[in-house]
């Protein structure tokens, strides 16, 4: 079979995947099965993958999805609904909309901030459940508060879990963390301060909406990027998104207090007291304290919490490798411990909150078939060489120009896997080779496919499940994603325009 067909099958299930969300609008969980199905049979019929290891590859890829993944979804939602339950939830509305009733900065400290910081910490969902949630309960449009949400989560997410994504990008392309760590954080500078310039003209109608807000927007942009950069430096992969999120919050909240707008709210709101507000905020306050803490920031406790594992065999094919479930260290576990602690302190009863934890597995549904569907797909597409096909072609394609569409390689892998980490482990060493056969800075390069990963992580089928599972949208996964696109494409190629020209001014391609 010619590379040319070869290509043209691989290519089949993305197509798919945008068709029937986009353009058919086929319910998210019913079009990533049948996704899945097409993959397989692409897979065994295009690519002489044998039956036994198509089907253990999507299981594989099935048990990924419902463990951590989908977990972590159902731990972030249960946290909601648990605060919701315990009228924590009105508790912090009122702490919010007293910073400011004005939506515009509420979105920059929620989806931008708070998301950012989950996004540092956990990841896998997090950074989009949790923030949509509370956006959709303080009058938001779902819709709105998903798309939204699933913007703001694009650029942390490159060290988003710690550094997982750089740090693994650093060991399968053979560079040093802290030189890649900086060159990613340069690479992403701009885009980082664009950000919350879109979120507030999402949030209310069109660049107009800047009006009033603009240093606010600036300032919650360049908080979160130059310590980016300064901690990446210095530090490594792992701090720079939780100080850049940090730093971000607490200087948007002083500028909200400082120069916001001051005729914000509607209606007059009654005063929190520090002891409400702080039980009100308890289960996210333990689910942080938690997560740091298991972290590899701390690392005798982290291995104490990571040896608990079990390994499985799954997949069956070349360079196989046992699955390992990681129970004590999975973001869901530790999220859910979090919530039923701080459920307790606020006085809940172990059985309601139990229920609370029932009806939230049942709510999610649509949302795991999805999930596990779509990482199914993935893992048929990369174990049986589709992604790399794709990826090679686009190389072969484009020669010295490859370096403009490097990013849309990292965002491909994204989209398709719903993981930066993932995007990563596929295109991180094809990267480093293009580089060297195009004598450029393979730093540069590798960089680029982390940028371009982040923005795929927008518009991934994956994503896209998690919002709609925290915000009660199912059905709505093709809307989401046709309004997301348009984002999707101009961020991507201003990442393509800053890799190919900054390359270009410094000397780096």
């Amino acid at each position: 079979m010619s590379e040319g067909m070869q290509t043209f099958l691989a290519i089949i299930p993305i197509i798919w995947l945008i068709l029937s969300l986009g353009v058919f609008k086929i319910r998210g969980d019913i079009a990533c099965m049948i996704g899945l199905v097409i993959t397989i049979i692409i897979s065994i019929l295009g690519f002489k993958f044998s039956v036994t290891d198509s089907l253990t590859a999507s299981l594989e890829g099935i048990v990924m999805g419902l463990w951590p993944i989908v977990y972590v979804i159902i731990a972030a939602v249960f946290t909601y609904n648990l605060s919701s339950e315990s009228g924590g939830m009105e508790k912090i509305k009122d702490m919010l909309t007293a910073i400011s009733g004005d939506m515009r900065i509420l979105v920059l400290l929620l989806a931008w901030g708070f998301g950012g910081f989950l996004e540092a910490i956990a990841g896998f969902g997090t950074a989009v459940a949790i923030p949509a949630s509370i956006l959709a309960v303080l009058g938001m449009s779902p819709i709105k508060a998903a798309v939204i949400c699933l913007i703001a989560n694009t650029t942390p997410t490159a060290f988003g879990a710690i550094g997982l994504p750089v740090t693994t990008l650093a060991q399968v392309s053979g560079l040093e963390v802290k030189q890649l760590s900086l060159v990613v954080s340069l690479q992403l500078c701009i885009l980082i301060i664009l950000i919350p310039f879109c979120l507030v003209s999402l949030t209310g109608k069109g660049i107009k909406s800047i009006k009033g807000v603009f240093w606010i927007t600036l300032v919650s942009g360049v908080t979160f990027a130059v310590p980016q950069v300064i901690v990446s430096q210095y530090l490594g992969a792992e701090l720079p998104s939780i100080v850049g999120s940090l730093l971000c919050i607490l200087v948007t909240i002083f500028m909200a207090k400082w120069i916001g707008p001051k005729d914000s709210h509607t209606h007059e709101i009654a005063p929190v007291s520090k002891k409400d507000g702080f039980m009100a905020w308890l289960p996210f306050i333990l689910v942080f304290i938690f997560i740091i803490f298991s972290s590899s920031l701390f690392p005798t406790i982290h291995n104490a919490l990571a040896s608990v594992t079990t390994s499985i065999p799954i997949f069956t094919g070349e360079n196989a490798a046992p699955y390992v479930i990681n129970w004590l260290t999975a973001p869901g576990t530790l999220i859910i411990l979090a919530t039923f602690l701080g459920g307790l302190i606020q006085g809940m009863k172990f059985s309601n909150i139990a229920k609370i934890l029932w009806k939230t597995i049942k709510q999610m549904t649509k949302t795991m078939v999805t999930v596990a569907s779509i990482v199914g797909l993935s893992k048929v597409m990369g174990y049986s060489g589709m992604i790399n096909v794709i990826a090679v072609s686009l190389v072969t394609l484009t020669g010295g120009f490859y370096p403009f569409i490097a990013p849309i390689i990292g965002a491909l892998g994204t989209f398709i896997t719903g993981s930066d980490t993932s995007a990563n482990v596929l295109f991180g060493e094809l990267q480093v080779k293009a580089a060297d056969s195009l004598q450029v800075n393979p730093y540069w390069l590798a960089a680029a496919n982390m940028a371009g990963a982040t923005a795929g992580k927008m518009i991934s089928p994956q994503s896209i499940a998690v919002a709609t599972g925290a915000t009660g949208l199912d059905g709505e996964e093709g809307t989401i994603l046709k309004q997301a696109m348009k984002f999707c494409v101009i961020y991507t190629l201003i990442i393509c325009l800053v890799v190919f020209g900054l390359g270009k001014l410094f000397g780096q391609i």
